[in-house]
């Protein structure tokens, strides 16, 4: 990792780039093939899961026989942990409902707020080398709570065209109505226009990598929402003397071994302390079976010294993390100073991999920055607000001078004749 001691404040924009390509050196990939899906549906799709997966499939569609073979094969233990998880991640998100919202604005104007479901909406999930069944119970349990009537979720197929079987079995658990075989870029492009077999949806959730991401981009420009510009995991974690340096090493690790391009910083008051988690790092990292794959992130990751709590918050809340982690003797300072996180972590026991999988709080958050101006998903995520209103005669009498005066102050003389005449039908009445 790279050591970096009390950077100046102008240097930290550079200091903190991501280590992610440019949307030029994408887009044009994921342009192509929004045409093509878009032209030849279920054609192109088989084309480009057989060039970027190495698999021809058939029926792009998993079947109930295909899902019951995959539940019985999960362990009965990973059943039971998926179980509570679930529970835990119900339990969060169903707290998060709120009832019609109305109130009596002026006297005879009645105003009211109610949500309402998305009705379509299609879940990536990763699959891979980390096929991310969690990921499943993120998005596919809240969209249920919220109702949503079609859940459509889309995985790419391993090289025998089958889906994790972890990932059938939560899919399965949490109500998905339809799962395919597709993954990337097409699988975007699939629930962006529809095809033959891939229904179009009204917005898409889950992350991906950089492809996906700018996938989701450009699915936007179709009239189709999106969750957020979720990219490359990364963590920041803030750490003084009272951490402990095993578990914050084990902490950066856990977010490293997602993928090359993750990334993870340590901000701390300390210097013995980032001594010490840089050779905890290494003692660790030589274990984990996706050695290779993390060594790769931490090269892209940073060390840094500051010599005090406001500068690190400054900084921290600059970077804006995916996921913070605050093992501090101030840590009341830092969660109630942090502007910019998706998801905060605090105290020496509470691993980000607790929200990841079964505390109940959502993984599925904004990278790349976004964290300043986007939300993690959560119930509202899967809903609308729509609002109401009903006014009787005396409440068009209350403000109906108003919006004449206002609506002839724009020169909208439609608008101002629209309360004109019920004004007059009123007073003709008398």
């Amino acid at each position: 990792m790279n050591k970096i001691y009390e950077p100046k404040p102008n240097t930290w924009s550079t200091l903190l780039e991501r280590p992610t390509k440019t949307i030029d050196d994408i887009e044009l990939t994921v342009k192509e093939i929004f045409k093509e899906v878009q032209k030849k549906g279920d054609i192109a799709i088989a084309k480009y899961t057989s060039i970027f997966d190495g698999i021809t499939i058939g029926n792009q569609e998993v079947s109930e026989a295909e899902i019951k073979q995959a539940v019985s094969s999960v362990s009965d233990e990973l059943k039971a942990a998926i179980k509570l998880a679930k529970s835990n991640i119900e339990k969060f998100h169903s707290a998060q409902k709120t009832g019609k919202i109305e109130v009596e604005t002026t006297q005879g104007v009645h105003c009211w707020q109610e949500k309402r479901p998305i009705q379509k909406i299609g879940l990536y999930i990763p699959g891979g080398t980390a096929p991310l069944f969690s990921t499943v119970l993120m998005l596919a349990v809240p969209a249920n709570i919220a109702g949503c009537n079609e859940i459509i979720l889309c995985s790419p197929p391993d090289k025998k065209g089958n889906i994790n079987p972890a990932i059938l079995y939560a899919a399965q658990l949490c109500g998905v109505t339809k799962i395919l075989k597709v993954g990337g870029i097409q699988a975007i492009a699939g629930m962006t226009f529809g095809t033959e077999t891939i229904p179009k949806v009204y917005k898409i959730f889950g992350p991906g990598n950089q492809f996906v991401t700018v996938a989701k981009q450009l699915a936007t420009q179709f009239g189709v929402a999106i969750d957020m510009p979720a990219g490359p995991s990364e963590l920041l974690v803030v750490a003084d003397d009272t951490a402990i340096p095993a578990f914050v090493a084990s902490d950066l690790l856990s977010q490293a071994e997602h993928g090359a391009d993750s990334q993870v910083i340590l901000v701390s008051t300390s210097k013995k302390l980032i001594d010490t988690v840089e050779k905890e790092i290494q003692i660790q990292l030589e274990q984990l079976p996706r050695k290779d794959i993390a060594e790769k992130a931490i090269a892209n990751s940073k060390l840094i010294y500051v010599a005090n709590d406001k500068i690190a918050l400054e900084l921290i809340n600059e970077y804006g993390p995916e996921h913070f982690i605050i093992c501090s003797e101030f840590d009341d300072f830092y969660s109630n100073g942090v502007h910019n996180a998706g998801s905060v972590f605090i105290g020496n026991f509470t691993p980000e991999s607790a929200g990841d999988y079964a505390s109940g709080t959502n993984h599925t958050l904004p990278t790349n920055g976004y964290a300043k101006n986007y939300s993690g998903v959560n119930l509202d995520s899967f809903s609308k607000s729509m609002t109401f209103q009903k006014i009787n005669k005396k409440g068009i009498q209350n403000i109906g001078k108003a919006i004449e005066i206002m609506a002839d102050a724009e020169g909208l003389q439609a608008h101002k004749n629209a309360v004109t005449l019920r004004l007059k039908a009123i007073e003709n009445e008398k």
